[in-house]
């Protein structure tokens, strides 16, 4: 059996060389102004959690975009809050601020409903001390109950307002003209800098209950305090994509909401932001079910188990605060022996133990995912597949059912991502369930598909005898004797 040395994806290119970096666009404002309704109006496409309760957005999300031919990193922030020290907001504040001194260009945005409040002119004075371009954006002008607050924006002294409804889709012709005008003058030096995106990133989906430490090892993996972190639980409400470069290779995180027993969920930001995380594995090709070493293999933590390997995701088992424990050598033991025995449809997945927060043995973790990635994208040779078969069934053959035997006969693979097989035999429909299951877990073992969820299709073996089946499709002989 063949398989691929490096880590692939199934989109194939997706351009034809190196493209320059792009202009960054960062979306600012105080609380409940409609940034994350104007950013995914910009970005084509719902991305962003849009809810009316304010402080929804916690970390700063980027997405691709273009506008009138130029190349944009959209940029969704927090909203700016007047708090200092250690408190979430104050930490969310900080994001926001880091955010606009990474920006070329910034958009700020204001309700013209409410009008300018003094939190919006505190913003204002940061954002012009700190140089940067700005647009000014008044939003919500649907009705005419917003003119005098738009109006209240020249005193920001950030321009002329442009007014636009993004929930309504209004006003963005006169927003776009504005944005290619300001981005004309903005000399982007950052051009000479190039990305190479021609091979599309592996997409690895960090996931996990909540308060697990999935923001903590995101950062400590790409070296630098990119996501939002603390010890509230629920800290991240968003899947927030990190684009990394791994010894040349792109990758791709998507840090998620920790996901709670569906009893929990109650409220609607949480079902939104589990909505996000269902999405993130959907779309992974890998991903890391985190899990508390004070804590593993929580009944939810099997159920989130078992979602990605219904979903046919490669999975990592991570394991982290592993220096809370004390006899490690015994605990690691205990925890593979748990994993075999509590998730055996995913037998001889990668179990790794490592400290998020110190990045202690962090550094095994993509080894272990580009391992289950290639087996995930792996392709067996039908000649191959045959001959192991007829090993396999000369070796156990199936039950005999009502007397009469059962004879599988041929076994192809149909796909990849995740590896799924055809396997075609007489009485199919009488096949037992656990000789299915003989058969995968020899295919797991026998071709080194470990931790990889695997997928067999029984057939039934065409009769050539059948005339039912032959003459299927068949138009009657007329008969010509018969009158009218």
């Amino acid at each position: 059996m063949s398989k691929r040395s490096k880590f692939q994806d199934d989109a194939g290119l997706i351009d034809d060389g190196p493209e320059l970096r792009p202009a960054r666009l960062a979306i600012i404002g105080r609380p409940n102004v409609g940034k994350s309704t104007l950013f995914n109006r910009l970005a084509g496409k719902k991305l962003a959690i849009v809810n009316d309760q304010p402080g929804v957005t916690r970390d700063v999300r980027e997405t691709r975009s273009k506008l009138r031919g130029h190349n944009l990193v959209l940029m969704d922030t927090a909203g700016f809050e007047n708090a200092k020290g250690e408190k979430l907001e104050a930490r969310m504040r900080a994001q926001t601020e880091a955010a606009v001194m990474d920006a070329d260009l910034c958009l700020f945005v204001y309700d013209a409903r409410e009008g300018v409040t003094p939190l919006d002119r505190i913003f204002a004075d940061f954002v012009r001390k700190s140089g940067k371009a700005t647009v000014l954006v008044a939003n919500k002008c649907e009705s005419r109950v917003s003119d005098a607050g738009a109006t209240e924006g020249y005193s920001l002294g950030m321009g002329d307002p442009i007014e636009v409804a993004a929930e309504h889709n209004i006003g963005f012709v006169d927003l776009d003209d504005a944005i290619d005008m300001a981005l004309r003058q903005v000399n982007l030096t950052v051009q000479d800098e190039l990305i190479d995106t021609s091979e599309a990133p592996v997409r690895i989906a960090i996931v996990g209950r909540p308060n697990a430490g999935k923001s903590t090892l995101i950062n400590t993996l790409i070296g630098q305090e990119r996501l939002l972190t603390g010890p509230e639980a629920g800290v991240t409400r968003d899947s927030i994509t990190i684009d990394y470069d791994w010894q040349g290779r792109r990758v791709q995180f998507h840090d998620t909401a920790g996901m709670r027993k569906k009893a929990k969920v109650n409220e609607t930001l949480e079902v939104l932001s589990v909505q996000d995380t269902l999405r993130a594995i959907k779309f992974a090709q890998v991903v890391v079910l985190l899990m508390d070493a004070t804590m593993p293999f929580d009944k939810q933590d099997m159920q989130i188990a078992d979602l990605c390997e219904r979903e046919g995701r490669a999975l990592v088992i991570g394991i982290t605060k592993w220096d809370l424990v004390e006899n490690k050598s015994e605990m690691s033991k205990a925890l593979r022996e748990r994993a075999a025995r509590l998730l055996p449809q995913l037998r001889g997945m990668p179990v790794i133990m490592f400290s998020g927060l110190t990045g202690k043995s962090v550094d095994r973790l993509l080894p272990a995912i580009e391992r289950v990635q290639i087996d995930w994208s792996a392709k067996v040779k039908t000649a191959e597949l045959n001959d192991w078969l007829r090993e396999k069934v000369q070796r156990h053959p199936p039950p005999a059912v009502n007397g009469r035997r059962i004879k599988p006969k041929y076994i192809s693979q149909t796909k990849t991502r995740p590896p799924t097989f055809v396997l075609k035999c007489s009485r199919a429909t009488k096949l037992p369930e656990s000789y299915r299951r003989y058969l995968i877990n020899g295919l797991r073992d026998d071709f080194d598909l470990m931790g990889t969820p695997i997928r067999m299709l029984v057939k039934a073996d065409e009769n050539p005898y059948d005339k039912t089946k032959r003459i299927q499709g068949r138009e009657p002989l007329r008969d010509n004797n018969r009158r009218g």
